[in-house]
């Protein structure tokens, strides 16, 4: 398998085959990153279109400094985000999979009652916090990308996460003491 470097290399030198081949590898994830920042499938795949055209339109003066994934990570989360602001949608949830338990009184419908409920929390948390939850939850970046991408300090990252965590932390138990 090529390195994303060595496919970079070879789209500046007019090599198509390999623009499909790194669009291929990192389609899924970004994706998934973008539907989880926008809960709407239909923008996400148009997210992922514009950031892979400025990707290619720019390749000329592109120089990977860190991974190809990080760095189109951030192109999704500042385009989703600009998205965002030019719709005014507000009230953005995240799609979280819960993975059925290996226990035979597990019920599938339960599972999915779970799901809502966390999206709809999620959907209660603000901005920055909600954005640091899916980027570390969902996308599964490190803190130091997550910080790169909304431009601010590591322990800012951190404790927005770790505020983000404890509010559905406890909006979930309210639900369960009622």
């Amino acid at each position: 398998m090529q390195s994303d470097k060595k496919l970079i290399q070879q789209m500046k030198n007019g090599n198509q085959d390999a623009l499909r081949i790194l669009y291929l590898r990192h389609k899924d994830f970004l994706l998934t990153l973008a539907n989880a920042l926008l809960h709407d499938m239909s923008l996400a795949e148009d997210v992922l279109h514009d950031v892979f055209v400025n990707f290619t339109r720019n390749i000329g003066d592109f120089h990977l400094t860190s991974s190809l994934k990080s760095y189109l990570a951030t192109c999704v989360a500042n385009r989703a985000r600009s998205q965002l602001r030019k719709q005014k949608i507000h009230a953005v949830s995240t799609d979280f999979q819960v993975e059925p338990q290996a226990s035979p009184s597990h019920c599938p419908i339960e599972s999915q009652e779970i799901a809502d409920r966390l999206r709809m929390h999620l959907s209660a948390l603000p901005d920055e916090q909600r954005e640091v939850v899916v980027l570390r939850v969902k996308a599964g970046l490190k803190f130091k990308d997550i910080a790169r991408i909304q431009q601010t300090s590591i322990p800012t990252v951190q404790g927005r996460y770790r505020y983000g965590i404890d509010k559905l932390r406890s909006l979930l138990n309210g639900e369960l003491e009622k």
